[in-house]
């Protein structure tokens, strides 16, 4: 009899334990599903020549992201302080990441003259910006996430701060980060991935990388759980996407494994002033053999071929 009613509170026990889990992890579904619908910023891409058929998740198809980091200040729509194109394959388990400076000089698609790249945003935003890197690249550009710099510091609170491998010992805004793996707080990262007074505007792009790659590694560990709501507010209020909350889902489910292999490129030019202002001019060379490297990845059958 003592047994049996041992029996009867070890089993009201797993079942509140399991119904406390079950209401946790719908809780947790919930605000991912209110923060995603924050954030989702829907664009007509189906017009697009650079990608005929429609990402198919299931089939784990290679897909592309558009990361614009942007300043954004009242009165002004701002302009994409950096711009980095995310590859996936989920086939390799691999994803490329690549910066394209701000300075580089290419056709604005949709305006029908040339500017620097990052002006396509303050001329159409993530549209735009999305159809002159495609055509810059000659790459389907399927998802972009814009994210709100000044709170950048704030996502990397969130998760409990980032370990970036700093290969230039500097001081920066009363922060010194000398050589090595460091971790970083958000302010720090801020202020580590703005310097650009000491190296160049190559250096920081880097340090932009490590910090957004540092940024995903620690948003996928579980000692980030307990900061869900954390992070999710500051994303809802502070990031845009085209992605809805069933794709984030889908990516999650079918992709999440080629995070661990991330390979990171840089583009590079040499520098020129036109008419007084200065632009990174990038040879034909290094553009096509970049495309192509991303093609690849992408799986896509063709080359790039040159454009003159």
């Amino acid at each position: 009899m003592f047994k049996k009613k041992w029996f009867k509170v070890l089993i009201s026990i797993l079942a509140l334990s399991t119904i406390g889990v079950g209401i946790f992890a719908f809780s947790v579904y919930k605000s991912l599903e209110n923060a995603a619908s924050s954030m989702h910023t829907p664009l007509d891409r189906t017009n697009s020549d650079k990608r005929p058929n429609q990402v198919d998740f299931k089939q784990q198809d290679p897909l592309s992201f558009l990361i614009l980091g942007v300043d954004e200040r009242p009165g002004d729509k701002g302009r994409s302080d950096s711009m980095i194109v995310l590859t996936v394959n989920p086939n390799e388990k691999t994803m490329q990441m690549v910066s394209i400076p701000r300075d580089t000089r290419t056709e604005i698609i949709g305006k029908g003259f040339e500017d620097k790249i990052n002006h396509a945003y303050a001329f159409g935003g993530p549209e735009m910006s999305i159809k002159t890197v495609e055509n810059f690249l000659d790459i389907p550009i399927d998802y972009f996430v814009q994210v709100n710099m000044e709170s950048f510091k704030d996502i990397v609170d969130a998760v409990g701060g980032v370990t970036v491998d700093n290969k230039l010992e500097f001081s920066q805004n009363g922060h010194y980060f000398p050589l090595g793996d460091i971790e970083l707080n958000g302010e720090e990262a801020l202020s580590f991935s703005r310097m650009r007074s000491l190296d160049s505007d190559f250096g920081r792009q880097q340090r932009q990388r490590d910090v957004i790659q540092g940024v995903i590694n620690k948003g996928a560990s579980i000692s980030s759980v307990t900061k869900i709501d954390d992070i999710l507010g500051i994303l809802g209020d502070n990031v845009r996407t085209n992605l809805t909350f069933d794709e984030m889902v889908d990516i999650q489910s079918n992709y999440k494994a080629a995070r661990h292999h991330l390979s990171q490129h840089q583009l590079t030019g040499s520098g020129t002033k036109i008419d007084n202002i200065y632009y990174l001019i990038v040879a034909e060379e290094d553009r096509i053999n970049l495309s192509n490297q991303l093609r690849e990845h992408l799986e896509l059958d063709e080359e790039v071929a040159s454009k003159n």
